[in-house]
């Protein structure tokens, strides 16, 4: 699925009177929520003199569990990849003035959250699913990231 397809999608739910739309397709998935109240925000009124003023925009956070794959690191044969489930950019913390979620050395537990992609304005937490060390971060703040791109590299305790 091609981001025209899900542009396509996007218009489908807003034009209609779909609330949300999920779809499948490949491993890819892709979940679409018009806001809480099923309308859009109303625009601000204008005042000649004044400058027009926007809403900020409504996020949503979701919760996506990392595939992991076994790699062959240095001969060792206990370091997995964990890959990026959806295309976004990438942010190891959840502001840009707070602590990461993980570092190089920290210890995870399976449910933990590593990072957050976002995609489409969903802010998406990305959870473990392994017990492990984190060898390296593969992947700087605010990058863009590709499906199945390796974020971290963990050794598996």
């Amino acid at each position: 699925m091609d981001i025209a397809n899900i542009k396509k999608l996007i218009k489908l739910v807003e034009s209609s009177q779909i609330n949300e739309l999920e779809v499948q397709d490949e491993g890819l998935q892709v979940r679409i929520v018009k806001n809480a109240a099923g309308t859009m925000p109303a625009a601000p009124a204008v005042i000649a003199a004044s400058p027009s003023v926007h809403e900020p925009a409504d996020y949503s956070t979701h919760i996506q569990e990392a595939k992991v794959e076994k790699t062959d690191v240095k001969g060792q044969d206990n370091v997995v990849e964990i890959l990026s489930p959806m295309v976004g950019t990438f942010y190891r913390a959840p502001a840009p003035d707070a602590k990461s979620y993980v570092n190089e050395g920290d210890t995870i537990q399976p449910g933990q959250i590593l990072c957050i992609i976002e995609a489409m304005k969903l802010m998406n937490e990305i959870e473990a699913e392994i017990s492990g060390k984190v060898v390296q971060v593969l992947v700087d703040n605010a990058q863009p990231v590709e499906y199945n791109q390796p974020l971290f590299l963990v050794e598996k305790i």
